[in-house]
């Protein structure tokens, strides 16, 4: 029998690759073109073989291509190049236009369909051996020759459209890989085998509009690239003369995006505003082919899921905020937690920093909102899945002398990675990563999918889930691996300057125990005084400026990273200063164009003719408005607020219902505690600015209060809001709420804040049927204060004697941290 030849032997080679899902993939191509068609040739990294795309030019209306199916060599594709120009001689022959590194997607607006390329790239960091890379330069190029482009491809409704696409500058925070999801957490990709076209559909990926049909036409994603919108940094740090390779990407969602007085607050699929996902990857720096430790932890940010707004104001700078009744049962912020059970899992921990007092009543009104609406939550669910909600005045304590804001939010930091824990692993080559590697922990198993281990942080699971591997693995020598479950939540009102240095606060307490996992390390902590400390301040920073840019348009306000600095008070005033009239400017002048081009951007607006052009609207609240119905867009359209000039006071409004929709989640909350659930209808009530004065009656379903101090009954819960949590989360009273406050209460109290503090405290206590209390409380200040010492060194006393408390905890009560509001 003849030998193949080498030619045909090189193919097989190819095609057998291709089946494997091994390196099949595209990142160099060339663009050609004729009259009737564009020829795109993609190649992969080391040139080893070549694919076509042929794309018609003659239809000015319609997008149509074909892929060819053979899967070329280099000289196979050179000698089909040269048959296309000979076929085309007569009519120009064929002609190339540009080098690129992948599509990044398809538009129409009047006229015709244009392609959105990349020609120039960065390399900016990589993961486990895959490149990550930014966008230095892009085109648009049209797709209809121009001979039969319509007179609409010129006209000046189409010029402008094609400007304010420009006004997304994909040049900045947007970075993409060609072989590693970068729009998951790095325990995604190591533990699912999610791919293809399912990751285009996650919240991360902006491009999803652009790339659709390109992507259903062709049935795959070798011609495109996903692109994510954030902040990417990477760089190599050393702790103790040992070096590692620090990264720090923060993801922010499609969905609901936009700018600050524009994009505010829940809509009615549970999105949030500013929504971005935060990790942090810490990499054994060792020589290639050795064994690596990995470890990643994820942490969250995103407007209050309330439904409320703020107009932007060319007259005030600090617009009042419209606190809407749109949503009385909370079912916007039950599908948004729900969102965060499905992609992170259980505990989900709310950390909540906006103010307590004010002499014009506007975050604290949200605040109150914000507490109804997790115990009306909270009481749908069993007790070890409810929300956790903590409550810290950030810029209260950062006011006051004696405080130590980082110390305080370290605390808090600690007591959350207890909970959540973090990602950590162990693989025997990082050459060897390519796709889900936890598998390999398992041997031949056929499982590779984590969901199917226990990711608690529990000795018991983590000693079942050690025997487990240790009787399956192929490497003995390979460690425990360990899995973040649950996820940290941090809100401000912008989720920018304040939401920042909580998650330094949290990333520093994170990176500790990622590098004593790692062995970097004998203990778990980093003080804040260490240089590594300032090298990760720095970095957060950064992240923080690039966020606060996207959304508010200036850098953030980093007083408090800069007094740690020691940097000059008069030049943090000055800077200050010039970001908020930055800040100001941006919102009044700029962002509604920059809210139009993100819209259009993302599909939830598309140009039809016959229909009001975008920038005849009144507000960019039309997603309904386009080529397709509204079902074919993310989101539907939330009512225009009118702002009228109160004297900061806060508006209520009541709007046009929202439309129930049925919507599938994966073990919703709801249906965890076998609930039912009721759709969105109007509000009629009343609701004044007095906190005290708003009632709970919404919330009708009760629960027996949970009891995790088995040995305090239920009458000896204290009836005021004393809640009390130990670093393992155990609590003192059927609650799951914490004013943070307590953490500084001994010497940190303001005299102004005497009267929020005991309004606000009914607020937050859960009582037997579910009513709002503030109504009951009596009393002086003074003996508000004893009372709840009293029920804490009563607590602290029952819980010592029962061995329920940690000795730690004890002292940390006795010494007047933690004692009353």
């Amino acid at each position: 029998m003849a030998a193949e030849p080498p030619q045909q032997q090189q193919r097989c080679r190819i095609e057998d690759d291709a089946e494997a899902g091994g390196a099949y993939r595209l990142q160099k191509f060339r663009l050609y073109e004729t009259r009737s068609n564009f020829y795109m040739i993609g190649r992969d990294k080391n040139r080893t073989f070549c694919r076509v795309l042929k794309i018609d030019r003659s239809d000015p209306s319609e997008l149509n291509m074909l892929e060819d199916p053979t899967t070329y060599t280099e000289q196979e594709c050179c000698e089909l190049l040269n048959r296309i120009h000979e076929g085309n001689v007569a009519s120009g022959g064929l002609k190339f236009v540009t080098a690129c590194y992948g599509i990044i997607g398809f538009i129409k607006f009047l006229g015709p369909f244009y392609m959105l390329i990349i020609t120039k790239r960065r390399k900016i960091g990589d993961i486990c051996g895959h490149a990550i890379y930014s966008i230095s330069k892009s085109n648009m190029i049209p797709i209809p020759n121009s001979q039969v482009q319509t007179n609409m491809a010129f006209s000046k409704s189409e010029n402008r459209y094609k400007k304010l696409l420009c006004v997304v500058d994909l040049t900045k925070d947007f970075f993409f890989s060609y072989s590693y999801d970068v729009m998951r957490s790095l325990q995604k990709n190591l533990c699912d085998q999610e791919s293809g076209q399912s990751l285009y559909d996650t919240m991360f990926v902006w491009n999803e509009y652009l790339t659709r049909g390109i992507r259903n036409n062709l049935k795959n994603t070798l011609w495109t690239v996903a692109l994510v919108h954030g902040f990417f940094h990477q760089e190599k740090l050393s702790f103790l003369g040992k070096q590692f390779w620090f990264t720090l990407i923060a993801r922010r969602s499609r969905h609901y995006a936009g700018t600050r007085y524009l994009k505010r607050g829940v809509n009615e699929k549970g999105r949030v505003a500013n929504d971005v996902e935060t990790e942090q990857i810490v990499i054994e720096d060792v020589p290639e082919g050795c064994p690596v430790q990995i470890s990643s932890i994820v942490q969250n940010r995103g407007s209050i899921p309330l439904f409320w707004s703020q107009e932007t104001s060319r007259l005030n700078l600090k617009p009042d905020i419209t606190l809407l009744n749109r949503d009385p049962n909370y079912e916007a912020t039950k599908l948004h937690f729900e969102n965060l059970v499905k992609r992170y899992g259980n505990p989900i921990i709310i950390l909540n920093l906006i103010k307590t007092y004010e002499k014009k009543p506007r975050e604290r009104i949200l605040r109150a909102e914000f507490a109804n609406a997790i115990r009306c939550i909270n009481k749908t669910l069993p007790a070890e899945n409810r929300l956790r909600f903590l409550h810290w005045d950030l810029h209260k304590h950062f006011r006051s002398i004696s405080a130590n804001v980082l110390e305080l939010l370290t605390k808090v930091a600690v007591y959350t990675v207890d909970l959540t824990g973090i990602f950590y692993c162990q693989v025997s080559s990082i050459s060897r990563i390519e796709g889900p590697m936890i598998s390999s922990y398992f041997g031949n198993s056929d499982s590779s999918d984590c969901s199917s281990l226990n990711f608690s942080n529990n000795g018991d699971d983590a000693d079942s889930l050690e025997t487990e591997i240790s009787s399956s693995s192929s490497c003995s020598k390979l460690k425990l691996p360990l899995f973040q479950k649950g996820v940290l939540r941090t809100n401000c009102i912008d989720c920018l300057d304040r939401t920042n240095v909580a998650q330094y606060a949290y990333g520093l307490v994170a990176l500790g125990r990622q590098l004593h996992s790692m062995g970097y390390m004998e203990s778990e902590n980093i003080e804040l005084h260490d240089p590594l400390a300032d090298d990760l301040m720095r970095i957060y920073e950064t992240m923080g400026d690039t966020l606060a840019l996207q959304y508010g348009g200036s850098a953030a306000h980093n007083k408090i990273f800069s007094e740690r600095r020691g940097q000059w008070k008069a030049a943090t005033q000055s800077q200050e200063f010039l970001r908020t009239l930055q800040r100001y400017y941006s919102n009044a002048y700029i962002d509604a164009e920059k809210q139009d081009a993100i819209n259009v951007f993302l599909g939830y607006f598309q140009p039809q003719q016959g229909k009001p052009a975008l920038w005849e609207l009144d507000s960019d609240h039309h997603h309904s408005v386009g080529r397709h119905s509204a079902k074919n867009t993310e989101e539907t359209p939330r009512s225009f607020i009118r702002r009228s000039l109160s004297d900061g006071n806060i508006l209520l409004e009541t709007n046009t219902p929202i439309a129930t929709k049925s919507i599938v989640q994966n073990q919703p909350l709801s249906e965890i505690a076998e609930g039912t659930r009721k759709g969105l209808s109007e509000s009629t009530f009343k609701i004044s600015t007095c906190e005290s004065d708003l009632s709970d009656e919404r919330c009708t379903t009760s629960v027996e209060p949970t009891q995790l101090f088995k040995d305090v009954k239920e009458d000896d819960c204290p009836e005021s809001d004393y809640i009390c949590l130990d670093k393992h989360g155990d609590e003192c009273n059927c609650s799951n709420f914490l004013d943070v406050d307590w953490l500084s209460s001994s010497g940190n109290s303001f005299d102004e804040d005497l009267y929020e503090r005991s309004s606000i405290s009914g607020l937050l206590q859960d009582n037997d049927n579910g009513q709002n209390s503030a109504s009951t409380l009596s009393g002086s200040k003074s003996s508000f204060g004893r009372k709840e010492k009293k029920h804490a060194r009563n607590h602290t006393d029952r819980g010592k004697a029962s061995g329920e408390y940690s000795d730690d905890f004890i002292r940390w009560v006795n010494d007047g941290e933690m004692l009353s509001l």
